[in-house]
């Protein structure tokens, strides 16, 4: 099948064109698709945080969430001291 490339406002005026229904149709699938995309950021993340605790002799999933955003904030701001 051939690929289209159309602008982003191209896509909305073409939305526009639906039927209600179906301009909800298609809201509701781009949105599925952009929570999927959002869980496997997040499974992503989790899994090099795990790594990178490991690195530095800590257990990700044995440390409190207090413990781990004072972790990720150290991360964040490694040039200077944080809560150490």
């Amino acid at each position: 099948m051939p690929i289209l490339e159309l602008s982003e406002a191209q896509v909305v005026e073409l939305v526009k064109q639906l039927p209600p229904e179906r301009q909800r149709a298609a809201l509701l699938a781009l949105a599925a698709g952009a929570a999927q995309r959002r869980e496997d950021r997040i499974q992503y993340a989790e899994g090099q945080l795990r790594r990178v605790s490991t690195e530095h002799g800590l257990e990700w999933d044995k440390m409190s969430e207090d413990q781990r955003e004072v972790f990720i904030d150290d991360l964040l701001h490694e040039d200077r001291p944080c809560g150490k």
